[in-house]
């Protein structure tokens, strides 16, 4: 807990336990209430009404007399809902503007390793549940700092010849098109998303900052998926644009904002 963020007790407890389930800490069930506001050292009114913000939100289902459960997360880039942004996108152009980019960012590389495929990767993927798949999660900042915290999953089978060195250096979709995979199509959403305290730390900003999450899901010329992503942006300091043509086409573009351009 840290006193001097502008949020509620409550509030901070929420986005960690939100951000644990998203993660699949609670697989089989979650701990009591007691347990809980042990750990935070908070009252158990507190741990209530950060219980009852996840309920509203779908992640977990309480039970009389048995428990509290997570719910199956279903992802906007899954299942696409009304209230997200969603199109399709030229993949060949706007593969070409990610790399173009990121030529003037760098990239800090957090986590790479294999981990075995929890529920929702697993279906974005389509591979088994329990699966090994890559997990990696990079820090990209431009010249005024912090810029995007981007997670993101690819089949095992082919990230042989991936080396860490190589993600801080190129996009991991260059990566696999430089390996062979003939890139198809993408499935992308763009939406808002709170900072929980891992973002918030690694973007430099308050938790429960504001946050553009765009969910990407990349398919190769045979439709399979070969890479499933989130990238949550400080919107301050990047932008997405889509132009779309009269007939349906779409060019999606993306730009990093100038902090000497606004002032």
């Amino acid at each position: 807990m840290t006193p001097r963020l502008p949020l509620t007790k409550y509030h901070q407890i929420y986005l960690v336990l939100r951000e644990q389930l998203l993660e699949g800490r609670f697989a089989k069930s979650m701990p009591a209430e007691m347990e809980l506001a042990k750990q935070f050292s908070v009252g158990r009114v507190t741990i209530r009404h950060a219980m009852e913000k996840l309920v509203a939100e779908g992640l977990i289902v309480r039970i009389a007399g048995r428990g509290t459960f997570p719910k199956p997360v279903t992802y906007p880039g899954l299942n696409l809902g009304t209230s997200a942004l969603t199109q399709p996108t030229r993949l060949a152009g706007l593969m070409e503007n990610i790399v173009s980019a990121s030529r003037a960012t760098t990239v800090k590389v957090l986590d790479w390793r294999t981990i075995d495929a929890p529920e929702d990767v697993a279906l974005a993927l389509q591979v088994p549940l329990g699966a090994p798949v890559k997990k990696a999660i990079r820090l990209r900042s431009s010249r005024e700092g912090p810029l995007s915290y981007i997670i993101t999953y690819v089949p095992l089978h082919l990230t042989k010849d991936m080396a860490r060195r190589d993600l801080a250096a190129k996009p991991i979709l260059q990566l696999l098109s430089e390996a062979g995979v003939e890139l198809g199509r993408a499935q992308q959403t763009i939406s808002a998303r709170q900072a929980d305290a891992r973002v918030a730390e690694a973007l430099d900003i308050s938790i429960g900052s504001a946050l553009l999450s765009v969910r990407r899901r990349v398919f190769d010329a045979d439709d399979r998926p070969v890479q499933w992503l989130e990238g949550l942006y400080r919107p301050d300091r990047y932008e997405y644009q889509l132009e779309v043509s009269s007939i349906g086409d779409v060019d999606a573009r993306v730009s990093m904002r100038e902090e000497k351009a606004r002032n």
